[in-house]
């Protein structure tokens, strides 16, 4: 048999898909009549195959695209345990590997949702792949192994699975100690409505990241600008929504008393107060949850209503919530009157 001889080409061109994309294992070339002599005859120096990555054949000579980087390197690590079995393909009948435990991660994952702070894909020496903590697999070529205890539930870009990008930028973050780059993805993270601050502060607090005090820096101006966003999401929301004009940004005090709090919007006709909640989970913080459910428990016992908005719902569902605090002012009407607060400007 020569460099030059047909294996199953039907079989093979079948399997390729999208006839561009020729990345198969060596148990899928097994499993349509290609032994593993065959394979390593084929993958010899200047044959027509190459073995990108440990039991992941290129069947062609050139160089990978980087979709067929993408596609080996998930597919070096969706391999059964021990086993050398490829995830089974799709259910949507289009051929494509599933790969249940193994997604895109760090800032392959950022540029494949979108990122442009990003290096492009064929700049990156190493891709990031996601697996399970108890995996046997070690990094090798152009695949690099990240651990997980809990893995999310992957995204679907390009017809890959991807880690979200909360997720991505807490494992991109981990392998980087450049300041200026942590903060610059996190700052595109929330301008560009990929996710919330919390979200991020959750995972790098779960990765064990916020001891680093260059990414300690990050999340400081990682949440003063998701605040900032949210706040003007807010004005908005009353603004198109009609909504009777709060006063902004005040401190409640009780006449000679206590303070009692800050609150982002309070309407002192109705007693309806508005909390931004832009909170992060972090480390050794449960004081300060605390504090925030007393004043809440404290204001209610007062008889002033509390809504609560997060920046998420803000984004994602303004309308729903300009209707319930639309419905909290109405319900004004109907409730025992307040206590007597001062308002004073935070």
């Amino acid at each position: 048999m020569t460099h030059n001889t047909p294996l199953s080409p039907r079989p093979l061109h079948d399997l390729s898909g999208r006839g561009r994309l020729r990345v198969m294992t060596v148990a899928q070339l097994r499993a349509h009549g290609v032994s593993t002599a065959q394979v390593n005859e084929q993958c010899t120096a200047g044959g027509p195959w190459q073995q990108l990555l440990p039991g992941v054949v290129l069947l062609h000579p050139g160089p990978p695209t980087s979709e067929e980087r993408l596609h080996a390197v998930l597919r070096y690590a969706a391999r059964e345990r021990g086993t050398g079995v490829p995830a089974q393909p799709g259910a949507d009948g289009s051929g494509a590997p599933a790969h249940p435990e193994a997604m895109i991660t760090g800032l392959a994952a950022l540029t494949l949702h979108g990122f442009s702070s990003t290096p492009p894909l064929p700049s990156l020496d190493v891709i990031d792949v996601l697996v399970p903590r108890m995996r046997r697999l070690r990094s090798t070529g152009c695949a690099r192994i990240v651990r997980g205890v809990a893995l999310p539930a992957p995204e679907q870009v390009t017809g890959l699975p991807v880690a979200p990008v909360a997720r991505a930028l807490a494992d991109a973050v981990a392998g980087l100690a450049d300041a200026v780059v942590v903060r610059r993805l996190m700052t595109e993270a929330v301008r560009g409505a990929y996710c919330e601050p919390a979200a991020v502060v959750r995972e790098l607090n779960q990765a064990r990241l916020l001891s680093r005090p260059h990414v300690v820096d990050a999340v400081d101006s990682l949440l003063a600008e998701g605040r900032a966003i949210a706040e003007d999401r807010l004005y908005r929301m009353v603004r198109e929504y009609g909504l009777p004009d709060p006063v902004w940004n005040v401190d409640l005090r009780l006449p000679g008393g206590p303070y009692l709090g800050g609150l982002d919007a309070y309407w002192p006709e109705q007693a309806v107060a508005l909390e931004l909640d832009t909170r992060a989970p972090r480390q050794n913080d449960e004081a300060q949850w605390s504090e925030y459910a007393r004043k809440r428990e404290h204001l209610e016992r007062l008889g002033i209503t509390v809504v609560h908005i997060t920046p998420r719902k803000l984004r994602d569902s303004v309308e729903q919530q300009a209707a319930v605090v639309r419905t909290a002012l109405m319900a004004a009407a109907d409730r025992e009157p307040a206590a007597y607060v001062v308002v004073l400007p935070r």
